[in-house]
């Protein structure tokens, strides 16, 4: 006899969508029905907790002086009090309820992950390796990887022609690509910050030729979203002997590309400051109390679609949007080639806001788009720009756009922070899921 196996793998889909559920449901109650009465009043004074923190937070950003310090010493007291509370008086219920949370999240995205609402992984195309790559290296990234991990050698072994930029001395290094590209390149890479990334990559997506990413840098979010090793960045060069290529998106904030993102507003500001490089803390504690007050820094204005943000703190324009609502992968990219562009905007004023933030799901200090085209407009001739962690002036407005699959990157076939992505828990669609009595939930969109 047949056997309907896509029937029942909808069938488990639906199971695991009601174990979700109900999972969800009892690590709520379980803590609620322990305590009795003591229960709710601590899950009051968890909310109120989270609001004072919240605020506190804000304080400690926008005042000075012995205020700030006191407001510090708050935000971090607070939360303190609330576990130590907890512990005390809902320990084991505290225990169960995070195994239940456990199983809500895995049942939960077992159950969605087979309805074609999480994304998939972009296509890779294996290639016959490069014969004339060329790689410009920045030393001084990253605290002196290039040396440290003998980049520069493991490159000349497998072939590659290595420009290692002066310390001393200011170069171009769209130029340099340039001219690479001029004499024969087939491959262009970079072992740098992002914003060095950038700048090859962009000559790469012009002509046309492959671009190689070695994470040499501090922070690499470009690799780490590649899936490629930011511990040892010479894994990066085994995609000259045996590796495969991705199109993904290039990001445009004018006529300067970006990788990761522009940033606008308060940390585009703090970056300016010629303090920022050795005194990233101090020099960000001592500008934000105006920035976010207003006292300082352009008023900007954004136009995203048909939404507008006006006097935004920080606007972030992102190269594809970053993930906001999972907290175990917060801040990174699930894809580089949706051909479209991310955007947040934080427009908080006061204590209150800052802890609407925290407690509202939906908050309105809080904006999050994804659009092709943002333009982003300062009262003056001129905007700061954060691009890709860089420090830029730019003329106003600034027009950020996309650039679908411009441009071809090469990896290495083998690469451990590739992980398959997690489709996010989507409560609304699991009771949906958990409700059918047929296969039809699981395929359909809504």
């Amino acid at each position: 006899m047949a056997v309907d196996l896509s029937e029942r793998a909808y069938r488990g889909q639906r199971w695991a969508a009601r174990v979700a559920l109900a999972a969800a449901a009892l690590a709520i109650l379980v803590p609620l029905g322990y305590g009795g009465l003591t229960g709710v009043l601590l899950l009051v004074c968890g909310a109120v907790g989270l609001a004072v923190t919240a605020a506190a937070a804000w304080w400690t950003l926008t005042l000075r002086g012995p205020l700030r310090w006191a407001s510090g010493v708050l935000a971090l007291a607070v939360p303190a009090g609330l576990i130590a509370l907890f512990a005390a008086t809902l320990f084991w219920a505290l225990l169960v309820s995070s195994a239940l949370w456990g199983v809500a999240v895995w049942s939960g995205r077992y159950a969605l992950r087979g309805t074609g609402i999480h994304r998939v992984r972009g296509k890779e195309r294996r290639t016959p390796p490069p014969q004339r790559p060329f790689l410009i290296m920045n030393p001084r990234s990253g605290g002196g990887k290039v040396d440290r991990f003998g980049l520069k050698e493991k490159a000349e072994r497998l072939g590659a022609r290595v420009v290692l930029l002066d310390p001393d001395e200011q170069q171009d290094v769209t130029a340099l690509a340039q001219a690479a590209v001029a004499e024969g390149a087939d491959l262009l890479g970079a072992a740098g910050g992002d914003g060095t990334q950038a700048l090859v990559a962009a000559v790469a997506a012009e002509h046309g030729v492959p671009f190689l990413v070695i994470s040499a840098g501090t922070r690499n979010h470009f690799a780490l979203d590649l899936g490629l090793d930011r511990e040892d960045p010479g894994s990066c060069l085994d995609a000259l002997s045996d590796g495969v290529e991705l199109r993904v998106d290039l990001g445009f904030a004018g006529d300067r590309p970006f990788v990761n993102n522009a940033s606008f507003g308060a940390y585009a500001a703090i970056v300016q400051s010629p303090s920022y490089r050795d005194d990233k803390i101090g020099t960000s504690l001592e500008l934000l109390p105006d920035l976010l007050t207003g006292q300082q820094g352009a008023r900007l204005t954004a136009r995203a679609g048909d939404t507008t943000l006006d006097s935004p703190q920080a606007v972030l324009v992102s190269n594809n949007p970053y993930r906001t609502g999972d907290p175990f992968g917060f801040g990174r990219r699930d894809r580089l080639d949706t051909g479209a562009l991310g955007v947040l905007g934080l427009r908080v004023e006061s204590a209150a806001d800052a802890a609407a933030l925290v407690l509202d799901p939906e908050p309105a200090a809080l904006t999050v788009l994804t659009v092709r085209e943002v333009v982003v407009e300062a009262e003056g001739a001129e905007v700061e720009v954060g691009l890709d962690g860089e420090a830029l002036v730019l003329p106003s407005p600034v027009n950020c756009r996309i650039a679908p699959g411009a441009l071809v990157v090469r990896v290495p076939r083998k690469r451990p922070g590739v992980v398959r992505h997690q489709p996010r828990l989507d409560w609304r669609r699991l009771r949906k899921l958990a409700a059918t009595v047929g296969r039809t939930a699981a395929s359909r969109h809504t």
